[in-house]
Parts: structure tokens; sequence; C-alpha cells
């Protein structure tokens, strides 16, 4: 049976040759965000299904086509995480998070779960790294989060990174700007695909994202949301922009940005990395959420946030060559001849792990000569080869792997490593 042997499509092994690199993705944007005052946040894998058909929106493809949802032991409904927002305002609300001193600030590092087409970067099985805010309505926190976008990008390296922002406004501006959007494709409904006429039907800001180069085309002669936004949101952009250009972030007003969530309001968000092979988008899902936690059943509570997608982060790191830290090899490899230098071995590598030493011996019962060669793949930095002489005098000899260079060492509780 070959499958027992494979992942499930759409899903990734992290070898322990990639692991280091994710560590150190996952540690740097936590302690990014944590400058900015957001602490992390840990939530379950799977919710109740209403949870996201409520949050998320009936409408959506999330919901209609992608989520991993079945019937567990007890005959409810419950979904795999597709996203990370949803279960945060769960978890704000359930635990009265929001009855403290606000902003609430949350980040947090997820696995989410969609079903959807694997391709280039793109898993059913996938990672995010997020943050939320809630409780704060001025433009102020949503140029707070456009800023730990930026400097989460910055901070791994990625330089090339221009910030796209739209205003998609208030629930009133989006009911008008909804309406023009009907009327204007509704003289090309001979043309658009049938997912389009779908969503023309149920929500039809989800139109701008299709994928089909003709409704690309119909779509960008489509209005501009821009042209519907009451005075209080055209005020609440400007103070955004206005921010932006005091703190030197780079950004480009982009009309076409929307969302296929429905809690989104006001302020979205993109960030691109620019390369010679053109332009990526790395973090795709950011933006202002305004009646999130009422739908979920709390008092009108403002909020605000983004997710980055790690498997397209680290590919883009990758392919701009920005460093990694190395790994930390084998700080001392203690090779042992015979049982009982095998066990004073053993012994001495514990001492060592307990001082915050990395040291290995040997678990296969190799010869000296094997060992050595297994010590030059670990890339010890140093070796201590333990015999029976050595044994007797107590004391042996520190190699370094790198120059040859031998000194006395004890072979005892106050055994020294450079």
């Amino acid at each position: 049976m070959a499958y027992l042997t494979t992942a499930p499509r759409g899903t990734k092994d992290i070898l322990p040759s990639e692991s280091g690199r994710w560590q150190y993705l996952e540690s740097t944007l936590l302690r990014t965000a944590a400058r900015y005052g957001f602490r992390e946040i840990r939530i379950p894998t799977f919710e109740h299904t209403e949870l996201f058909s409520r949050s998320v929106g009936d409408t959506t493809d999330v919901v209609q086509k992608e989520m991993y949802t079945f019937t567990d032991k007890g005959d409810r409904s419950v979904t795999l995480r597709p996203e990370g927002t949803a279960g945060v305002a769960r978890a704000a609300l359930e635990h009265g998070l929001l009855g403290d001193a606000l902003p609430l600030k949350v980040s947090y590092n997820i696995t989410c779960f969609r079903y959807e087409k694997p391709g280039s970067g793109r898993y059913r099985e996938f990672h995010q790294f997020g943050v939320e805010l809630y409780g704060a309505a001025s433009p102020a926190a949503d140029s707070e989060i456009l800023a730990l976008a930026y400097h989460c990008l910055k901070e791994v390296g990625l330089g090339s990174v221009v910030l796209e922002i739209n205003s998609l406004g208030c629930r009133e501006c989006r009911k008008r700007y909804t309406q023009a959007l009907i009327q204007y494709f509704d003289r090309y409904r001979g043309q658009l695909c049938g997912t389009c006429l779908e969503r023309l039907e149920k929500n039809p800001l989800r139109v701008l994202d299709c994928k089909n180069p003709e409704d690309q085309r119909i779509a960008a002669g489509a209005p501009s949301i821009l042209d519907y936004l009451c005075d209080n949101c055209q005020e609440h952009f400007r103070e955004v922009q206005a921010r932006l250009t005091e703190a030197g972030i780079p950004y480009r007003v982009e009309p076409t940005i929307v969302r296929g969530l429905d809690y989104y309001t006001r302020t979205v968000f993109e960030m691109v990395h620019t390369s010679p092979n053109g332009e990526r988008v790395v973090c795709g899902g950011g933006g202002r959420y305004g009646g999130l936690i009422e739908e979920l059943g709390g008092n009108p509570t403002e909020g605000i946030g983004f997710a980055m997608g790690l498997e397209r982060l680290l590919a883009t790191m990758t392919a701009e060559g920005c460093g990694f830290p190395p790994e930390e090899p084998c700080q001392v490899y203690l090779a042992s001849m015979g049982e009982s230098a095998g066990v004073r071995a053993f012994r001495l590598a514990s001492l060592l792990r307990e001082r915050g030493i990395s040291a290995q011996c040997d678990l296969m019962g190799r010869s000296l000569k094997a060992q050595m060669k297994y010590a030059n793949k670990l890339k010890a930095r140093y070796v201590v080869v333990i015999g029976e002489d050595e044994l007797q005098k107590g004391e042996g000899l520190l190699k370094s792997m790198d120059t040859g260079e031998t000194t006395p060492v004890r072979l005892d509780e106050g055994i020294q490593i450079p």
C-alpha cells in the first residue's frame, strides 16, 4: 500500500535540515510583534463549524468549497481552521479579553487547512503568522498594523517591499458600491464565467478577484470603491496615509484590493515584494473588520490585523538570498573505545549538556575510525577520544577539528571545553 509511505496531497514534511529556518522565521516574527506590544495567543486547530460560517461568511469560497468539515463522535459539526482571525475573536469573547484594558493586541503562529488545488507555494495544510488588534477604531491603529507588517518583512531581510492599501468603506459605503458593481457587471452577464455569475448574486466584490483573463479585462473598467466612500471613511483613509508618509513607509493606493471574507471594512492591504523576477505578494491578508465581534455575539468592537503565509514568505526569502542563522553544530564529540569508556563518555556528555554545551557520544557501537567520520559529518568543533589508557590516567586530549591542535582535558566533573 504505497500511500502509507507518502504524505497526503497538499501537505509537506518539514525536515530537520529545514526546521532551523522555520524556527528562525517564526521567532523573528513573534519577537518583532512583541516590540509593538503583541503577545502570543494559541488557539485550537478545530472549531465549531458555525464559527466560520458566521464570521467568514456563507457566500465565500472558503466556506462553500475549501473547509475541512466533519461530524465528530458527538454528532457535532467541527471544522479544521481555514484562518486564524475567527478563532482569536472567539477566544477573546469566551475569556473576556475585551473587558480588560484596550486595545487587545495578540499574535500567533498557526497551521491552517483549506481544500484547494495544491500549487507552487500553496498547500492544503499551511502555516500563518498573524496579529490581531481589538478595541481601537482610530486611523492610528490601522497605521500601527501596517507599520508592523512592513517591519516584520524588513526584519527577515526583505528590502524591496511596498505596501498596497485600499479602503472598502463602512457598511453603507459598501452597500452603495455593491449596487454600482451589480449595475456595471449586468451589462457583461453574457461574457462572465459561471463562478462570477454566481458571485454577482451573492457577493459582487468577489467578481473583482476572479483570475479568468476575460473577467479581469471586464473588471478593469469597473467603478472604484474610492468613489463611493462617505466623508468619514475618506477622512479615515487620508489619516492612515498621512501617518505612513510621516513614518517613511513606502505605499501606494490600489483600488482593486478587495477581500473575499465578509467581515472586512475600511482599510485593507497587501505587502508586495519587488525583485528582478517581478512582484510577489508576501502578505496577502490584512485589513480592518468592524462587524466581526458583533456577528459572534459580542458588543460592537473594532478590530484590525493581518496574516502572512509562511511557505510563500520562506520561498521568497530563499530566492532573494536572505541570511539565515547557521545551525548550531555539535560542540564536542566524545569518541569511546570499549564499554567502560562508553559509560564515561555518556556521563561526560550529560555533564556538558547540563552546562549548555552541545555534546554527543556513540550510540551505534561504531569503531573509533567510524566515530571520527561521524564527528566530521556532525561538523563537531572538538573530539575527545576515551579509551582504557585515558580512563586510567583520568585525562584525555581535546582535539580541534579545524586546526588539529590538541590540549589536555580532565575526564571528570571538571571537564572543560573552550
